[in-house]
């Protein structure tokens, strides 16, 4: 580390979590002392908004790559692919938004509140995980812990800025023509999302009835646990037609017995989790509620009525915030806390 701070890389920088991440970096005040935003081609030379004042987006290059010490990238697999061994070779630690490296036995994939000292294994590449397996885990972990989880069934309800900028305007597009009595046009999704539920987050891969979404649900939310098949799950991911915040209905089986009280006070005094659970009063996680904010809420906290070792929960998360950005920025500030960025100069 620069005694003044960290020259910090934001790849994807004009993307909905790109743009995230600089707003993280500045409200969290992570010790910087140059923020650099990298972008595609058609981006280079754009002015935009960090601190009161404006950054410059570079492309990547073998040039302007060189000096990073972190490098927050969101810019897509193939990117990542090509681009994060290249930035770790010139020097940075790289923590990549992308599904690439997740899955990667050399890769740790880290949430902060939930397995932070996995970070401490990196070789330079740190993997953020999947927004919907980013709130899931943080939720889950408690009761993990406490009680042991024998089986997962979750649902998800995942909202179009998931997808990107492009969803985002398909959505508010679709939607006013839909109330002006006009056809909506579908573009970024295969149909309609406006007034709509789509059974379907990504895509399904020949002879999978499951879409890729699911499957990472499923294998990342193993890796983070540390556990293997022993721990059962099963998923079925939809969009719907929210902005910001995705939903998830989970149905935890533990390995011991516990009660809905004990439960809700196991996640009231975990990091990263606030609890909203009084449905007589019409309070519980909203997804509305939810956007903007870095914790994930958690209600609907109940028993399952068919098994007396099975609980519900109902779990809503900001996917841009906690489920991209922030996360990744925690990880920078775990980098810079246990001192595994590059070499003191």
């Amino acid at each position: 580390m620069r005694p003044e701070g960290y020259r910090v890389g934001v790849v994807g920088a004009t993307g909905a979590v790109g743009s995230t991440i600089l707003e993280v970096l500045a409200e969290r005040s992570f010790p910087a002392t140059e923020v650099i935003p990298f972008a595609s081609g058609r981006s280079a030379g754009k002015r935009i908004p960090f601190e009161g004042g404006e950054l410059e987006v570079r492309p990547l290059s073998d040039e302007t790559i060189q000096g990073l010490d972190i490098v927050l990238s969101s810019a897509g697999g193939t990117v990542s692919a090509e681009w994060a061994p290249r930035l770790v070779e010139a020097g940075a630690v790289v923590i990549d938004n992308t599904s690439f490296w997740r899955m990667n036995e050399e890769v740790p994939l880290v949430i902060s509140e939930v397995n932070p000292d996995a970070i401490e294994a990196h070789r330079g590449i740190v993997a953020n995980p999947n927004c919907s397996t980013m709130q899931m885990a943080v939720a889950v972990k408690p009761i993990l812990d406490a009680a042991g989880i024998e089986r997962l069934v979750v649902s998800t309800y995942q909202s179009v800025s998931g997808t990107g900028n492009n969803a985002v305007r398909e959505l508010r597009e679709q939607a006013r023509a839909v109330l002006d009595g006009d056809q909506p046009k579908a573009e970024v999704y295969p149909h309609q999302i406006a007034f709509n539920v789509l059974p379907q987050v990504e895509t399904f891969k020949d002879g999978d009835d499951y879409t890729t979404e699911e499957r990472k649900l499923m294998a990342e939310t193993r890796k983070i646990l540390g556990v293997g098949e022993e721990l059962g799950i099963s998923a079925t991911c939809a969009r719907v037609p929210v902005v910001v915040g995705h939903s998830e209905s989970i149905n935890v089986q533990t390995r011991d017995e516990l009660s809905p009280e004990r439960c809700r006070e196991l996640l009231a005094g975990a990091p990263g989790i606030t609890v909203i659970d009084d449905p007589g009063a019409g309070e519980y996680p909203l997804a509305t509620e939810a956007a903007g904010r870095d914790d994930v809420l958690v209600g609907r906290v109940r028993r399952d009525p068919s098994h007396e070792r099975c609980l519900n929960l109902w779990v809503v998360g900001d996917n841009l915030r906690k489920g991209a950005a922030t996360n990744a920025v925690q990880l920078a500030e775990l980098l810079h806390e246990r001192k595994l960025v590059g070499v003191p100069v």
